[in-house]
């Protein structure tokens, strides 16, 4: 019988986890057709780690074969609207169809608060499902909720999430969020400004993906929203320069706000500074 050494032993169970990014949402708060709100799935092995919950999250979900009953882990960035208002559909939709364990959702302090209202706003959907005549799962009902700190928060025998203090605008608390697995280690922005913390923290990372805004869209706007977009978000060419500084393999785009530019003219802002692989994020995309 032939042995394979140690180290192709480990080279292959690495290659067979296939850690990856699904783009669920690029979107913003803008009703765009094509991109849904804010969403993202980590998938390692048979594990699925969302991220954020924005509009359409299930629906993109199913449509990038992912099963309802793997819908158990969320991680969200911040409590805008935009990130979280699929969260009533992310609780109750898969509990219907096919989800048999309670949803683990993580997140900054107010999403526990978040979800307890959600709970009580759907009450009378939860009694008539579980106490009548459909034959329902009561523990895909359940739902923990953690206000979590920075640092570690999460771990299992797949992945290990740490929570990064990020800066966006008069929110108090906004996370990014590196996940770290076997065979990747993938670090998403949330929404941010440019952040020393995440680029310390995103360094040498596999796959960064990152918010971003046109510059010289911004810049076309009228003084009140260039100063909001410069206080919660990040532009083209300061991405460029923390891309610089993280060096990822991939630079992942999502949450663009192009501002009537192009992608291309967006990317050529990112240029000026970074060098390395960029993807213009589309919901659906797969990046391994």
């Amino acid at each position: 019988m032939t042995r394979l050494p140690a180290l192709a032993l480990l080279c292959a169970a690495a290659f067979a986890q296939d850690t990856r990014v699904v783009l669920l949402g690029t979107g913003n708060p803008n009703p765009e057709p094509d991109r849904m709100g804010p969403a993202a799935a980590v998938i390692s092995g048979d594990r699925v780690y969302l991220v954020d919950c924005g509009a359409g999250v299930v629906r993109r979900a199913a449509q990038a074969g992912i099963e309802m009953k793997q819908l158990t882990r969320a991680f969200v960035t911040h409590l805008h609207s935009d990130h979280t208002v699929g969260l009533p559909d992310l609780i109750f939709t898969p509990a219907v169809t096919g989800r048999i364990a309670p949803l683990e959702i993580y997140g900054p302090p107010g999403l526990r608060a978040m979800t307890s209202r959600v709970m009580k706003a759907w009450r009378e959907d939860m009694n008539i499902r579980l106490h009548g005549l459909e034959p329902a799962v009561a523990q895909a009902y359940v739902v923990h909720a953690h206000d979590v700190k920075p640092g570690e928060i999460y771990r299992d025998d797949r992945m290990r999430v740490i929570a990064i203090a990020v800066q966006h605008g008069s929110w108090k608390y906004a996370y990014g969020y590196r996940f770290e697995a076997k065979d990747k280690t993938i670090v998403f922005s949330g929404d941010t400004t440019y952040s020393p913390a995440l680029a310390r923290s995103a360094a040498g990372c596999d796959i960064l993906v990152h918010e971003v805004y046109s510059a010289a869209g911004l810049a076309k706007r009228t003084p009140d929203w260039r100063t909001y977009h410069a206080a919660f978000h990040t532009s083209g060419l300061d991405l460029g320069k923390l891309a610089a500084e993280v060096r990822p393999k991939k630079l992942v785009l999502y949450h663009q706000l192009p501002m009537g530019e192009t992608a291309e003219e967006v990317i050529s802002e990112i240029r000026e500074h970074f060098a390395g692989e960029i993807v213009y994020g589309k919901d659906l995309d797969v990046i391994r």
